[in-house]
């Protein structure tokens, strides 16, 4: 049974959300033809749950501080840069996994159960982070670091597939970029908030993290629809299909494999923006202040532009904004291959942007289209595997400056253009061929 292309047999109705007085999900069927496609007539469909779960994402990212500074942390507590490193290093690994368990609990939990669940499992653990923050008790720490890692990203794929079920099916692309919003806007405004936090107290960091992954568990709590995901009337019929372990099936559907390495090229080169980038920087005798004002720069372009440009993007076809975004990106990363001047960086990073808000919200979106009955787990592991090229990004972009210096800006306009292809292929409508 081809799961991926279900949709298909119900492209002629869509799933809408309304909220009644109590703010809970009420599934009904709308037509397709004529639905409005702008920002504003998206912001306006918008469901009050999902404005509740934008909300609580974008409460639990002003306060995501433990990935960003915890190198920093620990050094500071007298951990050695090697200890830190590995510390990072578990907490990646956990991250990596609880996107994975995130998408089994929302099939066991519901994705209501899943996100409180797991923000209040991330509060208990970083409230004792400072406790533990001593070099006697590293093996301990480097334990409760992991199920940070884990516990914090748990809730991402219980979100998406509850965003996916919440939003009406013509604004599903626009909503997966509003929530793309409410993470790069929480991530901005992040770094300002642990300044100030630092100058008090360093493991005041860790407190504001707990309290934020808290308030998101309450707003979840209260506000969230508390039945699992409605099921498409075709998902009842396939009973001997549903007996069969979903993982198995997702790895015989090779164009879904097709798009995870898509998704995985696409994160090693954007992880390169933050990794190599600087290092490009500084080599070559600017202040590090050019990077301050490339981060700025990108940031606003996002906040500003990426609602705008998905109300056009998400009536292409899939594979069109997946491949041609991907291909955006690898060339404004090798633009930055082409010189030394602080204009070629600048105008690289808004090329290398543009092609993130083109392919990201459709790429992301993309897991949700599957049957209700095995979506989660798909969602799980697309985060996964973008979770395991944020992980791996960050040694291999290293590794090849070391060994190519500006010749990674090429390396990463040909994963571009590979990832690009992969693109084309895992999105495309129609049978799967495995």
């Amino acid at each position: 049974m081809d799961w991926a292309r279900r949709d298909a047999a119900t492209a002629s109705r869509r799933t809408s959300v309304n909220s009644d007085g109590d703010g809970r999900g009420i599934a009904v069927t709308t037509k397709e033809a004529g639905a409005p496609g702008g920002v504003f007539a998206s912001v306006r469909a918008t469901p009050r749950p999902v404005r509740y779960l934008l909300g609580g994402v974008l409460i639990n990212q002003l306060g995501a501080f433990a990935q960003t500074f915890l190198v920093l942390y620990l050094t500071m507590r007298e951990f050695s840069i090697g200890q830190a490193g590995l510390a990072l290093t578990c907490y990646s690994a956990g991250a990596v996994l609880g996107t994975l368990l995130g998408g089994e609990l929302t099939h066991r939990l519901g994705p209501r159960g899943t996100i409180v669940a797991a923000m209040t499992a991330s509060a208990a653990v970083l409230a004792v982070m400072p406790t533990l923050a001593t070099p006697g008790r590293f093996g301990v720490l480097l334990v409760a670091i992991g199920a940070a890692g884990l516990a914090t990203q748990c809730y991402r794929p219980a979100a998406a597939v509850l965003l996916s079920e919440l939003m009406p099916a013509e604004h599903r692309v626009m909503a997966f970029s509003m929530m793309r919003i409410a993470l790069n806007g929480g991530a901005a405004l992040a770094p300002l908030i642990a300044a100030g936090l630092i100058l008090l107290d360093w493991d005041l960091l860790f407190y504001f993290d707990a309290v934020s992954a808290l308030a998101y568990a309450v707003v979840a709590r209260l506000t969230l629809p508390a039945t699992d995901a409605p099921r498409d009337d075709e998902d009842e019929a396939e009973s001997g299909e549903q007996k069969r372990s979903a993982y198995a099936v997702m790895l015989r559907d090779g164009r879904y494999l097709a798009f995870l390495a898509s998704v995985l090229l696409g994160t090693l080169i954007y992880v390169q923006y933050v990794v190599a980038l600087p290092l490009k920087i500084t080599s070559e005798g600017h202040p590090a202040a050019l990077y301050s004002i490339v981060l700025t720069t990108a940031s606003i372009i996002l906040v500003v532009s990426e609602l705008k440009i998905t109300s056009y993007v998400k009536n292409w076809v899939p594979w069109a904004a997946g491949a041609v975004g991907t291909v955006v990106m690898g060339l404004g990363a090798a633009g930055y291959g082409l010189g030394s001047h602080a204009i070629v960086i600048v105008v690289s990073t808004a090329v290398f942007v543009l092609g993130v808000m083109i392919s990201g919200p459709t790429m992301f979106a993309h897991p949700a289209k599957f049957p209700a009955s095995v979506r989660g787990r798909y969602v799980g592991t697309h985060q996964a595997t973008f979770g395991l090229g944020s992980a791996l990004g960050p040694t291999l972009g290293v590794l090849a400056w070391g060994a190519f210096g500006n010749g990674v800006w090429l390396l990463c306009g040909v994963l571009g253009l590979v990832g690009g292809w992969f693109a084309m292929i895992g999105m495309r409508e129609g049978r799967n061929s495995v």
